[in-house]
């Protein structure tokens, strides 16, 4: 089932999820459109800086899809839609004729959390324990119906002041006529004036009494309002704070801020229809009032009362929405380099029309900053600090700065002396913002995660695992100071992180085989067993090991190698990767001859890949075999399921073997990888006379490993019908008798030119 069809059967909160994701950058009416041919395309490859030239042949494809569109909406006779999508054709001309690299980025990132989202609402409805979810829904269902509830007293307590306002008039009616009737002295007259008067002394007292009612509703309405309140602002706001930290360090991204939004507007929405209403009860009593009159005993309370917790409302709704982030690294927001531009974006829970386009709100870096921190570096921002909140960008009333940077103040004779190293640094960015209502100016403030600042981006991995175990371990907003004695890390919650970090940038996440590899690697074979054992700062990130690189720094490589190089294999679990050279040991050892396994070399600092496998020696017993690691400069040229396909082993005068036959655990080869052997070319057709390539033959780059002379005797073994088949098809005729005689013995690999035919 396509991708988007399955994101529309979603629960509606999930929806709420996938939402989040588009916006005017790239719309997601472009998603709706073109979902086939977005969904058919590898935008990975096309998002990477080196494929630019790919990524450009995208966006101008995206154009022509977006043409054939428009002309359905022509045929259809939808003017609206031909509007719409003109429109966001020009937009996406400006945005991205200059950097096609970053649509490809924006596209594929929302195809990877569109598959997250998929991922995490089933694995819910699978694994999350029942009761647990019913918990949250329930605490969900009943602040629903409490803003239900009180949206229903706002509308009885409107209808009971038109009644109250109907009531008044009558008695002023009736309370008139008595006083024109009072010159009257016959008898009957007097009887008439008497039966008048009870009947006006009835209406006041109905009067009062409505006045009351009233009044005690609108109480209970603010009574209802701050218990609302109290949860969204004791409990929502900080449970939604926690999950964001969670999602920008990869964990699920359940992020969205719609069901917020709209308890936090109806709920002020009511109380400003509160207020209005005291205002039209203040007209009421100015027409009519006596003494003891409860409109002038609880006006003044009710109205400090309602503006109070209108303004506590407003207060806490504004909120960074999006933490800073670096378009050029979206997987690693609140890492930003400086002079390189980031966005951020606020929104304001509280919806209201009345606030569009008059809060203005401006961004300072490091002002709430109060602790003394000797040493510790000093920035400007650079790019316009100020925007407008509005609703025509989005659902919601937001101020998105765009093209903000960082630039270090030059301080004559600083020295390197502050107590943290660079990436170990915090600051953070304060937002402020003022709007006046009801006569008072309300001042409003939000701040952002802490964010590392770089200077070069080979310290942004450093930057990462900072941002990284901050937001693991503390919900604390602005403890600057985290790192001068950062807390240990249970296995349990380090472990989960580090299985976000690959499923947050691949489709898969790491499996508990894997993870204990990692944890022995930690914390040796026994702690490794124990999920709450603690891991340090020091060891996970800051101490280099004995190879003088740090156990995160070798994480971030593999996963940079597999983001460009081995990403369908990750993804399609054909790479076991975090095993160790002995454990992989241990699982060959009983298997078939030419089974092997793929892992990831522990000793490279900038990430390789091996492959190990299992041959017999002369008494039949199994030795396992690795080729030296591949890094991502043989990727570059050669793809590893290629070098799978064709690598030997070879010794000298004798003919090269492959010797790999099986993927673990029993998976034959081809069936494996061949969906990614790179198809063979075609023939070339006949050069022209002036071609400067004529009379060349082409070769192509293989992996060839070759023994030492001296291990000949002891790995000497007969080759087997399956490779003395496979050579002699492909050995030339001449050659054929050579083939028995020949002897295999393994050495590191060499990418020999081979004649290709």
């Amino acid at each position: 089932m396509a991708q988007w069809l399955r994101l529309q059967q979603l629960d509606p909160k999930y929806l709420e999820q996938v939402d989040q994701l588009y916006d005017d950058t790239f719309p997601m009416a472009v998603r709706q459109y073109l979902s086939t041919w977005i969904e058919s395309h590898d935008w990975d490859y096309a998002a990477n800086v080196d494929n630019a030239s790919c990524a450009m042949l995208r966006f101008h494809d995206l154009l022509h899809q977006l043409d054939d569109q428009y002309d359905r909406f022509t045929l259809e006779k939808d003017f609206l839609s031909q509007h719409n999508i003109r429109k966001i054709k020009r937009n996406l001309q400006a945005r991205f004729e200059d950097d096609p690299v970053n649509m490809a980025v924006i596209i594929s990132r929302s195809l990877k959390e569109e598959r997250h989202i998929i991922i995490n609402a089933e694995q819910t409805e699978k694994t999350q324990p029942s009761s647990q979810t019913d918990m949250v829904l329930e605490k969900h269902k009943e602040l629903d119906n409490k803003v239900k509830d009180i949206k229903n007293r706002v509308q009885e307590t409107e209808t009971n002041i038109k009644n109250l306002e109907d009531l008044q008039d009558d008695y002023d009616f009736k309370k008139k006529d008595l006083s024109c009737r009072e010159e009257g002295n016959t008898a009957p007259q007097k009887e008439a004036l008497k039966r008048l008067n009870l009947h006006i002394h009835g209406l006041f007292m109905n009067l009062n009494n409505k006045r009351k009612e009233v009044l005690s509703q609108m109480a209970g309405v603010l009574n209802l309002a701050e218990q609302i309140e109290h949860e969204l602002i004791s409990m929502e706001l900080p449970d939604w704070r926690r999950r964001q930290q969670t999602a920008s360090i990869g964990g699920p991204p359940n992020v969205c801020l719609d069901q917020l939004q709209n308890w936090f507007t109806v709920v002020a929405e009511c109380l400003l229809q509160v207020r209005q209403q005291l205002r039209k009860l203040l007209e009421l009593e100015q027409k009519c009032t006596y003494d003891s009159d409860p409109i002038t005993q609880s006006k003044t309370s009710l109205d400090e009362r309602t503006m109070n917790l209108f303004k506590k409302l407003i207060v806490n709704s504004m909120v960074v929405e999006r933490q800073p982030c670096m378009p050029t690294h979206p997987q690693k927001p609140m890492v930003l380099k400086t002079g390189v531009q980031f966005t951020v974006k606020l929104r304001l829970l509280a919806k209201l029309q009345e606030l569009n386009h008059t809060v203005k709100v401006k961004v300072f870096f490091d002002k709430s900053v109060t602790e003394k921190r000797k040493g510790c570096r000093k920035f400007n921002i650079l790019g316009t600090n100020m925007k407008v909140m509005n609703m025509e960008e989005s659902n919601g009333m937001t101020a998105e700065f765009r093209h903000l940077q960082l630039k270090e103040q030059k301080v004559q004779g600083r020295t390197n002396d502050g107590p943290l190293i660079v990436t170990e640094e915090l600051h953070i960015f304060n937002f402020e913002a003022e709007l006046c209502h009801g006569g008072q100016v309300i001042k409003l403030e939000a701040s952002s995660l802490p964010v590392v600042v770089i200077s070069n981006v080979c310290q942004l991995p450093s930057g990462w695992a900072s941002v990284m175990w901050y937001n693991m371990l503390t919900t604390e907003p602005q403890n600057m100071l985290f790192f001068m004695k950062p807390p240990q890390a249970t296995w349990s919650q380090l472990s989960e992180v580090l299985s976000w970090q690959f499923s947050s940038v691949t489709k898969r996440g790491l499996n508990g085989e894997q993870l204990n590899m990692l944890g022995e690697k930690l914390l040796g074979p026994k702690a490794a067993q124990d999920s709450e054992a603690t891991v340090s700062w020091n060891k996970f990130c800051r101490g280099g090991s004995e190879r003088n690189f740090t156990f995160w720094l070798w994480i971030d490589a593999i996963l940079d190698l597999i983001k460009r190089h081995l990403l369908s294999l990750w993804n399609d679990g054909c790479i076991m990767g975090f095993v160790s050279k002995d454990r992989g040991k241990v699982l060959l050892n009983n298997r078939a001859q030419g089974t092997f396994l793929l892992r990831f070399s522990e000793s490279n600092r900038d990430g390789a890949i091996t492959f190990s496998w299992v041959e017999l020696g002369t008494n039949d017993e199994p030795q396992v075999r690795s080729v030296e690691p591949y890094t991502k400069k043989e990727l570059q040229a050669v793809t590893l399921p290629d070098i799978i396909r064709n690598y030997r082993v070879m010794a000298a005068e004798n003919i090269p073997e492959n010797p790999l036959r099986y993927l673990y655990p029993d998976i034959p080869k081809d069936t494996a990888f061949k969906k990614y052997y790179t198809k063979p070319k075609d023939k070339p057709e006949p050069m022209d006379v002036k071609s400067p390539l004529e009379g060349y033959i082409r070769t192509e780059l293989i992996s060839v490993s070759e023994v030492h002379p001296s291990q000949l005797q002891e790995s000497m073994m007969p080759l087997s019908p399956e490779v003395f088949g496979e050579l002699e098809r492909n050995m030339p005729p001449d050659l054929t008798p050579l083939i028995e005689e020949m002897q295999v013995w393994i050495r590191p690999p060499h990418m020999f030119p081979v004649l290709i035919t």
